[in-house]
């Protein structure tokens, strides 16, 4: 494996922990030979280079580094990444990427040549760049990487017209889907969904390292109505679960919510429709920087109606429906000409037990959508 390849795999590692800070690989590198590797920790812990470093020793020096993200040049939680590559004795630094964070972008890079130590900027960039396409968002929008998940038969349903759905999808494709939920800040799912399901909500996933995840999701309900059952699964898991309704919360329901396990976020809109794009500024405001989104149609659809999906990734079975009143993925208004249809780019397949998954991120009406650094 090439060494940026291998400082990949390990940015991979630190995704579902690392947020709102980016997921970076780190590997050492002294006469061929791997002498130190680490990726992102935590908040307020270790970054990917400073592991590295520690690992490597006195063996670092005169070494050479390859990092997926250019190291950090200033004092946040911790010091910075470029002192303690300079202090080290690295002699040179590949990274795949700058880092899109105005405070960082570039300086790193340049305080590693002021001292004299050789960089070397591009190499598998595209790869970095879709690890960290949540934070490349959120650190240059404040606002979170939209994902819309969804299982669908071979003509196009989620469920039969009695509104059964289990289970579209096979096993392998639902394991695949709690990894996802591993690696998201948070899972939104609208009232319907969890009226017709009581789904979970939760991720039975360890990110590759064994055993099962003490960290959850922050979950998400978008319930205009307030029309949630306070005996429903998302508020007796671990973790955190949002209400997001459309209008001001009556004491009493705000109680009742409250003593449920649900934290209340009021957003008043027109007909007791939670406003999506102020729930998206809000859950920004809390550094959640990706949502994946889990349903139903008519959520899917309105965030697709007002153009705040980035991404999509769609799980199809083999398997025939029918029904003219089986639920669809993406309700909503939609649009009156195919040639206004979202499309879209950077497609990617693959085939999980019996399905086909297929992802891609949502093109901009009339071009690309610019997201930065993809």
């Amino acid at each position: 494996m090439k060494y940026m390849g291998q400082a990949l795999s390990l940015a991979r590692l630190a995704l579902g922990q690392a947020s709102p800070n980016p997921a970076v690989g780190a590997v050492v590198i002294k006469k061929g030979t791997v002498v130190g590797q680490g990726y992102t920790q935590p908040p307020g812990s270790h970054h990917a280079e400073v592991l590295a470093l520690k690992q490597a020793g006195e063996a670092a020096r005169g070494g050479v580094m390859y990092v997926t993200l250019e190291p950090c040049a200033h004092y946040g939680r911790t010091p910075p990444c470029t002192e303690a590559i300079i202090s080290a004795g690295i002699r040179g630094v590949h990274m795949a990427m700058l880092d899109p964070n105005p405070v960082v972008s570039g300086r790193g890079k340049g305080e590693l040549e002021q001292k004299g130590i050789k960089t070397y900027l591009g190499e598998d960039a595209e790869a970095a760049r879709e690890i960290n396409e949540a934070y490349i968002k959120f650190i240059t929008t404040g606002l979170p990487f939209v994902t819309a998940k969804f299982a669908i038969s071979l003509d196009g349903k989620i469920a039969t017209r009695k509104g059964n759905s289990r289970w579209i999808s096979g096993p392998e494709s639902r394991k695949y889907v709690h990894c996802l939920r591993y690696t998201s800040d948070a899972i939104m799912a609208g009232a319907n969904t969890v009226i017709a399901d009581d789904p979970h909500l939760t991720t039975r996933c360890s990110g590759g390292k064994g055993g099962t995840t003490h960290k959850q999701p922050l979950r998400v309900i978008v319930d205009g109505e307030g029309r949630t059952p306070l005996t429903a699964r998302v508020f007796k898991e671990p973790g955190e679960t949002l209400l997001a309704l459309g209008r001001a919360a009556k004491a009493k329901e705000k109680a009742a919510f409250t003593r449920a396990g649900a934290e209340i976020l009021e957003l008043p809109a027109a007909e007791s429709r939670v406003d999506l794009g102020k729930l998206l500024e809000a859950l920004g405001k809390r550094q959640i920087t990706s949502v994946m989104v889990e349903g139903g149609g008519i959520l899917l659809g309105s965030l697709f109606d007002q153009g705040l999906v980035d991404k999509v990734i769609a799980f199809i079975a083999p398997v025939i429906i029918g029904g003219a009143e089986a639920k669809t993925a993406v309700a909503g208004r939609g649009v009156d000409q195919v040639a206004e249809s979202f499309r879209l780019e950077g497609l990617k397949a693959e085939k999980l037990g019996d399905d086909l998954m297929v992802s891609g991120y949502v093109a901009a009406k009339g071009g690309r959508r610019c997201l930065p650094g993809l």
